[in-house]
């Protein structure tokens, strides 16, 4: 593949203003025919666990900013009509501001990066960028704050997006490959000496979170063998779904599906699992947009010591995106998936890989809260919730600028405030949209049209 030029690039790029100049990304305005979004939802619904989709609901009903975590489909049909300057890179497609947390890294170092990828695809960097910028906006919201707290976080955002771009583009390609965003970096960032011991406190409890604990927290003796404990509706064992499942069928299905990720791991990954066996499995009930999708928590017991190890199946279907983009050159999503993570993360999870289908659905494999921590974001101040901002664009813009191109992206940009100024007249504009579309939603439980309850 030929690549232009650096400054050839560049210049294309600074060109692309006048067809697409930077304030065009302050207009959204819903089109006459723009598709009825709780009907979407329900589309969605169809291919899910029914007996979970009132799940899934009521939790969307939570809040405006719970809605928004699960309307990633909604917004990419929206931003299908929005402005492009025509660089593509590997989107996150779900980058609002609590899919980015903390996990172990492959050397079991505790890093900060995006942390879902249900909905990856290349596509313009634009679509991620607004969605963490919009979501900056309703989390404010969520949160109290004033109108101008909320424009600030999300302006405060994009800036951070815009600055770490302009200086990916100036970084050798192999810098900004190996760039991480350590725990320890983001604790010496912390503008507060209490945010600073709050902080290191929680990444000590993230650290503790492996299959060792996960053994205690989520297990039980059964006829003398460890076996998943119930905790029903997050954590349902297999010996407890007869009236869902053919427990025989779906233990025998597992098996086979677990031989098929092994395959899809590097050699050496796939030695490791060689020495462990499945012991149980569970259903689990993860996040807000996810639930209904069948995800399952595996347990194994080393071959010869009898060491845990804690695996997730999580199935994958066609990104949202894939309605409004090319598709996928992934036949396989849940290839999709992994590959997409791996091309964005700086560090990937040690068992990440994918699986063949079951029950005609498709999944990857990664480990179980592998000192995953997350920030609470209903419990940020204005402040705090800024400085997360900031950590989150960043990110973002790293994890852009190793599958994109950065300089073309940072020309565009440039160093003033168009960008950054337009962006925030969006999110504004787009967390209206937001809470308007939540209001018809909860409309449609209050009329019947959909159903929503806890398990």
């Amino acid at each position: 593949m030929t690549v232009k030029p650096a400054t050839e690039r560049a210049e294309q790029a600074r060109a692309a203003r006048k067809a697409v100049p930077r304030s065009a990304h302050a207009a959204w305005v819903a089109s006459s025919d723009r598709v009825d979004p709780v009907g979407i939802l329900t589309d969605q619904d169809a291919s899910r666990l029914q007996w979970l989709v009132p799940v899934r609901h009521a939790r969307m009903a939570e809040s405006a900013f719970a809605f928004y975590r699960g309307g990633a489909a909604i917004m990419a049909a929206d931003l299908a009509g929005t402005p492009s300057m025509g660089v593509d890179v590997q989107l996150c497609g779900d980058a609002h501001l609590a899919n980015f947390g903390s996990f172990a890294s492959a050397e079991r170092r505790q890093v900060f990066d995006v942390n879902d990828f249900d909905e990856t695809l290349p596509g313009p960097w634009e679509w991620d960028v607004k969605r963490l910028a919009a979501s900056m906006v309703v989390a404010a919201r969520d949160n109290g704050f004033d109108g101008s707290a909320a424009r600030e976080a999300a302006r405060a955002t994009m800036r951070a997006y815009q600055g770490a771009m302009g200086r990916f583009a100036k970084t050798p390609a192999l810098q900004v490959w190996y760039a991480q965003l350590s725990l320890e970096r983001l604790s010496e960032s912390s503008p507060r000496k209490s945010d600073r011991k709050a902080f290191d406190k929680a990444v000590v409890k993230a650290r503790g979170k492996n299959s060792q604990r996960a053994l205690g927290k989520h297990t039980e003796t059964v006829d003398g063998e460890r076996r998943i404990r119930s905790q029903p509706p997050l954590l349902i064992p297999l010996r407890q779904l007869a009236e869902h499942v053919d427990r025989d069928k779906l233990r025998g299905a597992v098996q086979a599906n677990f031989t098929d990720y092994v395959e899809s791991l590097p050699m050496d990954r796939r030695h490791v699992l060689g020495r462990f066996s499945i012991v149980d499995l569970a259903l689990k009930v993860v996040g807000v947009g996810s639930v209904g999708t069948r995800c399952w928590v595996v347990l194994l017991r080393g071959r010869d010591h009898g060491e845990p190890l804690f695996l997730q199946i999580k199935e994958a279907s066609a990104s949202v995106l894939e309605a409004h983009l090319p598709p996928s050159q992934f036949e396989h999503p849940g290839q999709r998936v992994v590959n997409g993570r791996r091309l964005m993360q700086a560090s990937s999870d040690l068992f990440l890989g994918w699986s063949g289908t079951m029950d005609g659905s498709h999944f990857y494999w990664r480990q179980f809260h592998d000192m995953k921590g997350s920030a609470d974001v209903a419990a940020m101040d204005a402040d705090r919730l800024l400085h997360y901002g900031e950590v989150c664009g960043w990110t973002l813009a790293h994890a852009h600028a190793r599958s994109g191109d950065a300089l073309a992206i940072a020309a565009y940009l440039g160093s003033g405030n168009a960008f950054s100024r337009a962006l925030t007249e969006f999110a504004v504009a787009y967390a209206d949209q937001n809470q308007a579309d939540y209001e018809a939603f909860k409309q449609a439980i209050a009329d019947g049209r959909i159903e929503a309850h806890e398990a």
